[in-house]
């Protein structure tokens, strides 16, 4: 093997770099558009600098800045920005067009914009709707995506002059390149899905959910599909069962179930597609927003990891992932947002097998391995967050292994790798000195053991001027990624473990000494001073 020159050497070492942002609290800033406790703020973002972190993610709500048609307010958002550059951070931004609230891990309530929850007033059908015919205020139907039923715009020239908004309002911090992904939110909880589980309809996990498409805009769509495809008798599924079912209870997901048939199959791919071709649609306007920009467009991918052991996959299927054994769901997906030069950005990278239960039939390390493999098959960048709140070395490790998959490369950038990983999320729990102490030790191990580095090319990842999207894909290409491959390898284990063992501990305890000392010692000294002044 060639013996490098220690300069090299470094360079290598670098290029195993991974870059750690930490997600901004939900509400910083708030539902009548102030910057919240900027003084707080200010605090943690230095701790978050002393440790390494290379930049934050923050919600950028709808809800909050378009009060009125086509009048945007980004005052309070350009103090927050003004405020990460000072600091030192990067800033990944995210076009939230759904509703804080209602879903795992929602603190705060910011809906979609009274104006257009005036129009659902009259015409309810704009919003997703289970077959129940129960509404869901969250993002609006891809159903209405073209039609212009919201004054003279459509729901993509909505979003399209938002995000043509920001690139003017942020023009300054876009030129500097304090922002260095812009993701663009395509469904509930800024994911490309139905809102197929809602907490606020009585979901609980590990229910496999609801089909969402019986507005009328929707259910319209599928009639004129099914009649195009000769079958004009056919309906939306009837027998797929309740958010909190199981598989086996359902006609629809059980064994033999209607998902094999012809008429399943049919429904399926329509119920997919639909979600494909939102997503290009709106990632094509936003390419149009940002072109030139040296920023990286990114969307996010749902982990839908529970009922992935059994057959029909279910919960994936209500969520418009299309995914089977014999049918890959996500490089359709992945292929898709190459078009853009878009990162995929992954879910549940934490988790693992043991710790869910058994009768939820639940792989997301299985899942992790299937969707990173499907973008970087389809020659696309992958990003990944924790789904929920940890703070121990196991979760730690876990994603560490799911950012490079087989480990360090002595000789330059490893086979496969994330772009980024964003931790969620920033808060009093992560602040606390233990917490703080081994998430620095991880953010470490992220960088391969090198300082921080601010800039992106020397980590082999440069961030160049976003160029005009790919013409069009046709579906019949995307959907020819759905044939089945192997993942790629993944390592059992990572080979830069945070530890959290015995040396963590006894440093945990010294620091609790330390503090404990500091206590003691000054109300040592204040007693002093007393019996002095007695």
């Amino acid at each position: 093997m060639q013996v490098l020159p220690f300069t090299d050497k470094e360079n290598a070492a670098l290029a195993n770099y991974v870059p750690v942002y930490v997600m901004l609290p939900l509400g910083v800033i708030t539902s009548d558009n102030e910057f919240e406790k900027p003084r707080v703020l200010r605090k943690q973002l230095k701790k978050l600098k002393k440790a390494g972190v290379d930049g934050v993610m923050v919600d950028v709500w709808w809800g909050i800045i378009e009060t009125k048609p086509k009048s945007y307010d980004w005052i309070a958002y350009r103090k927050l920005f003004q405020m990460v550059k000072e600091e030192g951070l990067r800033l990944q931004a995210i076009m939230s067009f759904h509703q804080c609230g209602g879903n795992v891990g929602d603190v705060v309530f910011i809906p979609i914009p009274q104006w257009v929850r005036d129009v659902g007033e009259y015409d309810p059908d704009i919003f997703y709707t289970n077959r129940k015919g129960t509404r869901n205020q969250e993002y609006l139907s891809l159903g209405v995506d073209n039609l212009p039923l919201f004054g003279s715009r459509t729901a993509v020239e909505i979003y399209s002059d938002y995000m043509k908004s920001f690139r003017k309002a942020m023009s300054d911090f876009l030129e500097e390149g304090l922002i260095t992904d812009i993701e663009v939110g395509l469904g509930p909880a800024g994911e490309m899905r139905y809102p197929s589980y809602p907490e606020t309809q009585g979901w609980v996990f590990p229910g496999i959910g609801e089909f969402q498409c019986y507005d009328k805009y929707l259910q319209a769509d599928f009639k004129a599909a099914a009649t195009k495809a000769g079958h004009p008798e056919w309906e939306l599924p009837d027998d797929a069962g309740e958010y909190n079912d199981t598989p086996d209870t359902t006609q629809f997901f059980g064994a033999n179930g209607t998902y094999l048939t012809e008429k399943g199959k049919f429904f399926l791919t329509w119920y997919s597609n639909k979600l494909i071709k939102h997503g290009d649609q709106i990632l094509d306007l936003a390419n149009q927003a940002f072109l030139g920009c040296k920023v990286k467009l990114a969307a996010k991918v749902s982990g839908i990891h529970w009922w992935y052991k059994d057959d029909s996959h279910a919960a994936e299927l209500t969520s418009g992932y299309y995914n089977l054994s014999d049918r890959d769901g996500y490089r359709p997906l992945a292929r898709m947002l190459s078009r853009h030069y878009a990162i995929l950005n992954f879910t549940c990278v934490e988790m693992r097998d043991s710790e869910q239960p058994a009768e939820a039939k639940s792989a997301p390390e299985e899942l992790v391995q299937l969707v990173l493999s499907a973008g970087w098959r389809e020659e696309i960048e992958v990003a990944c967050e924790n789904a929920l709140n940890r703070y121990d070395k196991e979760a730690y490790n876990q994603m560490l292994k799911n950012a490079r998959p087989n480990g360090i490369n002595e000789n330059g950038p490893p086979e496969h790798r994330i772009s980024a990983l964003t931790y969620l999320r920033l808060g009093d729990d992560l602040m606390k000195s233990s917490h703080l102490s081994l998430f620095k030790v991880f953010v470490k191990k992220m960088h391969a053991d090198q300082d921080f580095c601010s800039n992106p090319e020397d980590y082999y990842k440069p961030i160049v001027p976003l160029e005009r999207s790919e013409s069009e894909f046709s579906i019949d290409y995307i959907l020819e990624a759905t044939e089945p491959k192997e993942p790629f390898p993944f390592d059992d284990e990572t080979d830069m473990p945070v530890g959290g063992g015995f040396s963590y501990w006894i440093k945990a305890l010294f620091t609790k000494f330390i503090s404990m000392f500091k206590y003691f010692g000054t109300r040592w000294i204040m007693d002093e001073d007393s019996k002095m002044q007695g």
